[in-house]
Parts: structure tokens; C-alpha cells; sequence
């Protein structure tokens, strides 16, 4: 099954076609920046050319780095504080005249995906995927089902909400060592095990694509793995959603 998958992030807007029964892309992928500022109808308006670009007909998935239930985004992480209260399905829908579309939060689209098709298959237990980018995603898993919207980005590590201080742009803001982001990325992993104690880390965002220079720095008694659909997983995991129906 056919289906587009777009990954609203915080600094690009990334979307290809997808085979949702294999995980495999089918076309060249599109990513137009972020507008700035990451207004609703500024999004809805990139998301348009995204899907304009691939010439596509048919359902839409679309993730965003907020908090999304039935349709409606209730949080506003690296977009614009206007979100909180859109109704996000109805937004997309009106602006590209189509239905369905449907969202749902963009870490929960990766973990959707890694468990599917990347490093969580065949996974049992309480599998936690993070994606370590402009911000810090999170989704839970027990036994491949998920437990949507658990915003671990956003505990208070050591007095400080904990993607100011271990997401890749705290990194790269700070023009920190791989050494030492890891070890603020491994207190990180530390406070999230000691809350929900998971049989297996997945890590990923696009800082994956490096993780020989930093994964085997990192201190946690958690097994850990880098996740295999990288930064794509998010596109994967929204189509995913367009063909099951699998958005909160």
C-alpha cells in the first residue's frame, strides 16, 4: 500500500512516499525548511508544497512535534506557541482540499516505524525510543503497543528541562565535545530507566547517523541500540498512520 508520510520538524518539513507493508521509500524525498516563524497556516502552507511536489493523491500522514489528540495539537515544542488548540486535522485537510489526512506526534510516527520495520522488531517488553534532534521525542512501548504522548523530553533533569541540555542542538548551541553531550545525554537516559525501567533504549533523529562517535560513550544500565530507519523514521512511521488509521 501507497502511502505519504510527512515529518514536520523544527527545522525542515520532510515527506516521500512509502510502502507501508515494507517501510521502503519509493520516491526521491522533499524537505523544504521550517518556516519561521512555524505558524499553523505557515506549516500548512509548506506541507502543501510538499505534497504538491510529489504529485500524490490519496490519504496523508503528517506528523508534528506537539502533543496530538483526536486531531487537535495541544502542545507547542520548536513550532509556534500559536498550535496549542488547533484542530491540526482540520487545518491540512481545508488547505489542501482533501481527505483523510491524519497527525499524530512526530516521535510517536518514528517509534511506530522502528518497531515495525527497523531496530524494536520482534521487540517485547518496554522498548523506549528517543529522538535526539532540535528537541528531544519519546515513545513508549510495551509488548509493540504504544502508549502515546509521553513527552520524556521534557523531564526536569538535574534542575533543567532535559532537551535544553541533552537534545543535538543543546550540542551543537553549546559546541560541546562528543564526549561531554554524552555524558549529558547519559544522565539524561539514567532519570528516564529509573522512571519506567525499559528492557531496550532505541536513539534516534538525525544524530544517529553518527552514533559511532557517541553511543559507545554513553553510561546506562539499559541495553541500547541506534535506530535503523534514522531520520526517515518519522516519515515512515506518519504513512504508516495514513494506512492504518494508527494516529491518537
Amino acid at each position: 500500500m501507497r502511502r505519504l508520510g510527512i515529518d514536520v520538524g523544527g527545522t525542515g518539513v520532510k515527506g516521500n512516499v512509502v510502502d507501508t507493508e515494507t517501510g521502503e521509500t519509493l520516491a526521491e524525498r522533499v524537505r523544504i525548511e521550517t518556516p519561521h516563524p512555524a505558524t499553523p497556516e505557515a506549516v500548512a502552507d509548506t506541507v502543501a508544497a510538499v505534497v504538491e511536489a510529489h504529485s500524490y493523491e490519496g490519504p496523508i500522514g503528517i506528523t508534528l512535534p506537539s502533543v496530538v489528540k483526536d486531531g487537535i495539537a495541544h502542545t507547542a515544542a520548536n513550532i509556534d506557541t500559536t498550535w496549542p488548540g488547533t484542530d491540526a486535522v482540520r487545518l491540512f485537510s481545508e488547505r489542501m482540499g482533501r481527505q483523510p489526512v491524519f497527525v499524530l506526534n512526530d516521535a510517536d510516527a518514528a517509534g511506530l516505524a522502528e518497531m515495525r520495520f527497523g531496530a524494536g522488531a520482534g521487540r517485547r517488553g518496554v522498548v523506549c525510543v528517543l529522538t535526539l534532534g532540535t528537541g528531544i521525542g519519546s515513545a513508549l512501548f510495551h509488548d509493540g503497543v504504544l502508549l502515546p504522548s509521553t513527552e520524556f523530553g521534557h523531564l526536569e533533569v538535574d534542575g533543567h528541562d532535559a532537551e535544553s541540555r541533552a537534545s543535538y542542538s543543546a550540542k551543537e548551541r553549546g559546541d560541546l565535545s562528543w564526549e561531554k553531550w554524552a555524558k549529558r545525554v547519559s544522565r539524561y537516559l539514567q532519570v528516564v530507566e529509573n522512571l519506567v525501567w525499559p528492557d531496550l533504549f532505541i536513539l534516534g533523529g538525525g544524530v544517529s547517523k553518527r552514533a559511532h562517535k557517541w553511543v559507545p560513550l554513553l553510561d546506562a544500565r539499559t541495553e541500547i541500540v541506534t535506530a535503523q530507519l534514522l531520520n526517515q523514521a518519522g516519515i515512515v512511521g506518519a504513512a504508516m498512520a495514513a494506512a492504518e488509521d494508527t494516529s491518537p
